[in-house]
């Protein structure tokens, strides 16, 4: 897997939002992982009012600061059209709150290389079999069935984990999704796996390993925030789908 690195050109994208707890510890214990230590890492901090892009920048990953808070699937945009834009093979996407492990990396980057799946997309699935994970809130877990059904039904695939946003994309992927009106910043979730899929792309899953946030607030918690999530979500679905048949 190494040899194969040495060739390519890898980016660990890394989306923040007030995470001056957190990113530290996270980028500190990228040392642990193979793949880290032959990729370009980059964070993208979303107008953060603490100390994130400091903190990044100190341990030495890229980072690139927005002037207004966009949102999360804005930073993901962003880190795509860098890609794109300093010619990179893969991004390797996860989140700033040290949710997902760094042993995560490697497990998805060798899936998305694995030349005998052939992927454009791998997703880290917290449900998969050798999986590590928290308790999900029950709201959520509704969330999450939904999304499995609905992508079953229309987009003829099983994704087991079709929220998470521990993900493996190589160029064709993430320069599809960096052009302008194909990647929906807003509500980057479930709808964009069921528009990839129609579109053409390959979809896969490899075992992920998760643990509960340590500090900060999750944009999940509480009651109300999923299950509004969940309602926004499924219309915005229904528009991915339209504007496929467009």
């Amino acid at each position: 897997m190494m040899e194969e690195c040495k060739k390519t050109k890898v980016l660990i994208l890394i989306p923040a939002y007030n995470e001056e707890e957190n990113i530290g510890s996270l980028l500190e214990s990228m040392k642990e992982s193979q793949i880290a230590g032959k990729s370009d890492i980059l964070v993208v901090d979303d107008a953060s009012g603490d100390h994130t892009a400091e903190i990044a920048t100190r341990y030495g990953a890229k980072v690139i600061r927005q002037i207004y808070n966009m949102g999360y699937g804005a930073a993901l945009q962003l880190g795509y059209k860098y890609a794109v834009d300093h010619e990179y093979d893969f991004v390797l996407q996860m989140d700033a709150d040290g949710q997902h492990e760094v042993c995560n990396l490697d497990i998805l980057y060798g899936c998305l290389t694995d030349r005998r799946k052939d992927f454009d997309i791998v997703i880290g699935s917290r449900f998969l079999q050798g999986s590590r994970s928290y308790r999900v809130g029950a709201v959520r877990l509704l969330s999450i069935r939904f999304f499995r059904c609905i992508i079953k039904w229309i987009g003829h695939t099983e994704i087991t984990d079709p929220t998470s946003g521990l993900q493996g994309l190589n160029r064709k992927a993430f320069s599809y999704y960096a052009r302008y009106g194909k990647f929906d910043y807003r509500y980057p979730d479930m709808n964009m796996i069921l528009q990839m899929l129609l579109q053409g792309f390959r979809i896969g899953e490899c075992r992920a390993h998760m643990r509960p946030r340590v500090a900060g607030t999750s944009m999940h918690a509480g009651i109300w925030r999923p299950m509004a999530y969940m309602v926004l979500m499924t219309l915005s679905t229904v528009a991915a789908i339209i504007r496929n048949k467009r």
